[in-house]
């Protein structure tokens, strides 16, 4: 399969893989290895004012296809300094464009967007 250059980037370096511990992190994950996808992301939430909170660091895990860990990768690197909101940096279709990623994988992406929004719907750690 040809893989655009984004995709290749943040596949062969994803630069927001692992984990995060410690006060503030919510842990979310969707999908299942058995199925061929599983998403894990660890958002370490930071206090803008008593109204709002912004996303201080984010890593992920993943088993599945190099258009899954891009996604995943680019989602971490994006949504650092943003609001914590379970809602992605970019919609799913958005994604699905940008990466280049074909039509009958949007249901991967969908699995990202899942972990996205149980990460930042969990209680903290």
């Amino acid at each position: 399969m040809n893989y655009s250059n984004l995709t290749r980037r943040h596949f062969d370096n994803p630069a927001h893989a692992g984990v995060l511990t410690g006060a503030a992190v919510r842990r979310g994950a969707a999908g299942s290895r058995a199925q061929g996808i599983w998403v894990q992301f660890d958002v370490r939430i930071g206090s803008r004012n008593q109204e709002s909170s912004t996303v201080e660091a984010v890593r992920f895990l993943a088993y599945a296809c190099p258009h899954v860990i891009a996604v995943a990768d680019w989602v971490a690197q994006k949504a650092v300094g943003g609001p914590a909101e379970p809602v992605l940096p970019e919609s799913v279709h958005a994604l699905r464009e940008r990466f280049e990623v074909p039509i009958e994988k949007l249901g991967r992406l969908l699995i990202v967007e899942d972990a996205w929004i149980a990460a930042l719907s969990s209680p903290h750690q």
